[in-house]
């Protein structure tokens, strides 16, 4: 599969001054791909982020007040607080994590809804204007996050470094070759771990808190199910809250954080539904259309967490819900956005009732991930 389909150029185009070598076509495997699966899955690892987790929902609690807010922005300056404790153990606070912080809201800000010269490779010489500012920006931040690796690298050396994501990342070692990452490796990691893990999240978090607000019965679901939680609770404490876990599945079913993903065929012979596919074509894949398909759904635009109690095994759920991708190249972040997002959801509905009514309906619109054209207005009142 691997071979087969390759992440293809546009979305190689559209992000190699962020990635550099990472996403390269065929940069699949490797001390950095299995590194970073490796430290991503199983339960024991998520345990160890827990803590950050809870810690950045108290610093962001303690920061809320009532009133009226567009949660776009709030949402993303609380996961990328989730991100940097979790990698770095600092927060987001800090003067270069803040730095960081910052220079991602630009760079996304200046990604183009659709990359031109991307699809029209003709268009490659021209000397397009957000090329030059996304450039700037991607420079800025890898400038950034390379200072916090090499402070890292130096306290792993004199044995004072925590036993974060940052420490494990960098002193593992491969089990193929025994060689451990390089610095310009680990800062590919950490730009991805800080899009993938900070953007989508704060996507994903956003439509949540709106469509919560929006059907207050499932509000007050929530904020039942979150009642025992003090901030202090250990990660069994995740086991309390499957309807959250739902209702952010169901986002995650309604507004993917991202709508589309392209691959290109890189061998010849390929067929699909009967049809030959040209080499170097490209396959769009996009988890919008997909999950509101109304031949694999049953009622596809209706905001309901109780589909995911009543047909756990159905075939839609199995075969049509994508918003990690699926298969080899599933997102080996997605379990850990599995505990971060409905913890911090069910934390936020515990202290705050929501509600939109007589506010702006934001509409959906595709830059880096599914964002609102206009934010996403709430008004937050106290329980």
């Amino acid at each position: 599969v691997y071979v087969r389909y390759n992440k293809d150029k546009f979305q190689y185009d559209v992000t190699k001054e962020y990635f550099r070598a990472s996403v390269t076509p065929g940069r699949t495997q490797g001390i950095c791909g299995d590194l970073h699966r490796s430290n991503l899955r199983g339960g024991g690892r998520f345990k160890l982020a827990f803590p950050a987790i809870q810690a950045a929902a108290d610093a962001f609690l303690a920061e809320l007040s009532p009133g009226t807010v567009d949660v776009e922005p709030l949402a993303s300056k609380l996961a990328a607080d989730v991100i940097f404790r979790t990698l770095f153990s600092v927060p987001i606070e800090d003067k270069t994590a803040s730095k960081v912080f910052d220079a991602f809201r630009t760079y996304q800000r200046q990604q183009p809804v659709a990359n031109l010269p991307a699809l029209v490779p003709a268009l490659r010489w021209l000397p397009f204007w957000q090329n030059r500012r996304v450039k700037r920006s991607a420079l800025e931040i890898r400038g950034l996050i390379t200072h916090l690796t090499h402070i890292r690298q130096d306290q792993i050396a004199a044995g004072r470094a925590p036993q974060d994501l940052a420490t494990r990342l960098l002193s593992t070692q491969d089990p193929e070759t025994g060689t451990r990452l390089s610095l310009s490796e680990m800062v590919d990691q950490v730009m991805i771990f800080f899009l993938a893990g900070h953007e989508t999240s704060a996507a994903a978090l956003s439509w949540a808190l709106y469509l919560l607000a929006r059907y207050p019965q499932f509000q007050d679901q929530v904020a039942q199910e979150a009642a025992h939680l003090t901030g202090s609770e250990d990660f069994a404490a995740m086991r309390n809250l499957p309807f959250t876990r739902d209702v952010f599945r169901e986002t995650l079913r309604l507004y993917p954080p991202v709508p589309m993903m392209v691959r290109e065929v890189k061998q010849r012979g390929e067929v699909f539904r009967g049809r030959r596919v040209p080499k170097n074509s490209l396959i769009i894949i996009s988890p919008w259309y997909v999950q509101r398909q109304n031949r694999i759904w049953e009622r596809p635009d209706e905001f309901d967490p109780m589909r995911w109690q009543e047909m756990p095994i159905a075939d839609c759920q199995r075969q049509a819900f994508l918003p990690f991708s699926s298969g080899p190249r599933i997102c080996p972040g997605a379990g850990f956005a599995m505990i971060e997002g409905p913890y911090l959801l069910a934390r936020i509905v515990q202290k705050y009732r929501l509600s939109c009514r007589d506010l702006p309906v934001p509409q959906p619109l595709a830059h880096l991930t599914l964002r609102a054209r206009s934010g996403i207005y709430l008004r937050f009142d106290p329980r």
